[in-house]
């Protein structure tokens, strides 16, 4: 099947690396007009090259999804420059603290990665829904994690988050199933990404192992963002209206 997102305006955070630069191009490949956000200017350079190069259209803002005014004006910029939003894909995430024990735990720690990936997932639904429903709805598609959902994780606050995001789909999505928007938690297993690999090379620090080939070796058994993109271009598509609740993938 020949996936395309041709007229479709999709805004994605957390777009500079990871699955989230994965899916920005790939949904360009597949005829998308980008909006994306992030902090990283610098991996958010290559992710614009990357799909300019290749003949798409796209537009980087930089974004701290901790900070509403920032996110709300990212969601305003696709409106105001592209006329509306048909796809918002939340994700920003960060992991840290990973094995460290709930009563060694810094609650700094634990708030800075809620603050990322579950309040930045709430602002992005709060600004994009309006937008999306008055142009006669869209799909929503929000990372989350087998982490906090269907087992633990390495960190306990980013089970938490991702938990959490579960959570916030599973109320939101009622509420806007009226305007026409189709929601789905997205729970990717292992990849090879900076976040993923920048876990486990921490956690090797603490237990003194080798970090270099503890990352090696991880490699070996960890996915690619580009697979799980390939699945969110299905999931943005019309191809996907009968597809409902959560995705788990590789």
């Amino acid at each position: 099947m020949h996936i395309q997102l041709t007229n479709k305006v999709a805004v994605i955070t957390g777009a500079s690396t990871g699955i989230g630069a994965a899916t920005a191009i790939e949904y360009a490949k597949a005829g998308a007009t980008i909006v994306f956000g992030d902090i990283n200017e610098e991996d958010a350079r290559k992710t614009l090259s990357t799909i300019v190069e290749n003949g798409g259209i796209a537009k980087f803002r930089r974004t701290d999804v901790t900070v509403e005014n920032e996110v709300a004006a990212l969601m305003e910029t696709a409106d105001t420059e592209f006329g509306r939003i048909d796809v918002l894909v939340t994700s920003a995430g960060i992991l840290r603290g990973p094995s460290v024990r709930i009563d060694d735990f810094e609650t700094a720690t634990f708030d800075s990665v809620i603050d990322v990936n579950l309040k930045g997932t709430f602002f992005a639904l709060k600004h994009a829904v309006p937008i999306m429903g008055k142009g006669g709805g869209g799909v929503i598609l929000c990372i989350a994690s087998g982490a906090g959902v269907r087992g633990g994780s390495s960190s306990v606050a980013y089970a938490s988050s991702k938990g959490g995001v579960n959570g916030l789909v599973m109320t939101v999505e009622n509420q806007v199933a009226s305007l026409n928007i189709r929601m789905h938690t997205i729970c990717p297993g292992g990849l090879a990404t900076p976040l993923k690999l920048g876990q486990i090379a921490e956690s090797a620090r603490r237990g003194g192992q080798d970090v270099d080939a503890a990352v090696a070796n991880a490699r070996h058994s960890l996915g690619e963002p580009a697979g799980v993109a390939r699945v969110l271009t299905f999931l943005a598509s019309d191809e996907a209206s009968y597809t409902r609740g959560q995705i788990f993938t590789r």
